[in-house]
């Protein structure tokens, strides 16, 4: 398990992904089924998860990222 702070993005690839933009500057696609209360587009959140890497997807952007729980620090 990992916590990590950033920032929520949509990608515009294929049927679309979602994306956690880390301070660190790192991306990973949020697997899908994660909580719609995280999902929103330019929100910053501290989440902790598990890199999946048994798992590969169409908009390959970055490791996946199982997210278990989270807190949203701020909305746009």
């Amino acid at each position: 398990m990992i916590t990590l702070t950033g920032k929520i993005e949509r990608r515009n690839i294929g049927l679309g992904a979602w994306a956690f933009l880390t301070d660190d500057g790192v991306t990973y696609e949020i697997l899908k089924g994660a909580d719609k209360n995280l999902l929103k587009p330019g929100q910053t959140a501290k989440v902790t998860g598990k890199v999946r890497e048994d798992i590969m997807t169409i908009a390959m952007i970055g490791p996946v990222l199982e997210v278990k729980s989270f807190e949203v620090i701020s909305s746009d």
